[in-house]
């Protein structure tokens, strides 16, 4: 059975530095493959390692289906390869970043799990103040607009208020469980 994770959470919850952890332990484990995302952001802007692609490239890899799935956010495209479907049925879990809004098609495609990966909201905020980017008044209406899930998903939560690798390990065990449960299928 194919098995998509998708991995959300909001701003300062810790998803890359914790799938980052889990990527780096898991490494040689073909059970999983975790995605490069196509975003059209050059290399050099810092952030996940992408693939980079200009608006021009992007458009036209889409355009002859070359993604399993994408998304417009933040003024910028994001793709996740096709050649994923190839690994779901080989029984591998593919591990994506994903945004919210393209949850319900990857789910009506994809036998989907979601990974939200959260912290309570002062810790959010005090991550989010120490990057230094915002403004406190910027912080608290970023934490308020935070998206809700579509409905009837199966989400699996992990909880980042411990050290990254209290964390890290956490996603590990839900993966492994998502691993388990699409060799059974």
């Amino acid at each position: 059975m194919r098995m998509l994770v998708a991995v959300v959470g909001p701003s300062g919850a810790g998803k890359d530095t914790l799938m980052g952890l889990a990527r780096a332990r898991l490494e040689g484990d073909d059970r999983f493959r975790f995605v490069q995302r196509a975003i059209t952001r050059p290399a050099e802007a810092g952030g996940e390692a992408h693939r980079a692609l200009d608006l021009t490239t992007f458009e036209a890899e889409r355009d002859a289906g070359g993604f399993a799935l994408w998304w417009r956010a933040h003024g910028l495209l994001y793709g996740i390869p096709r050649d994923i479907e190839a690994d779901m049925a080989a029984r591998r879990v593919v591990v994506a970043n994903l945004s919210r809004g393209v949850l319900a098609e990857a789910a009506a495609r994809y036998r989907l799990r979601v990974l939200q990966v959260t912290a309570p909201t002062e810790l959010l905020a005090a991550r989010l103040a120490a990057r230094g980017r915002e403004s406190a008044q910027d912080i608290a209406a970023r934490l308020r607009r935070e998206a809700a899930l579509p409905p009837r998903l199966d989400v699996a939560t992990v909880m980042n208020d411990a050290t990254p690798e209290e964390g890290a390990a956490r996603v590990i065990e839900t993966l492994s469980r998502a691993a388990e449960d699409a060799r059974r299928s």
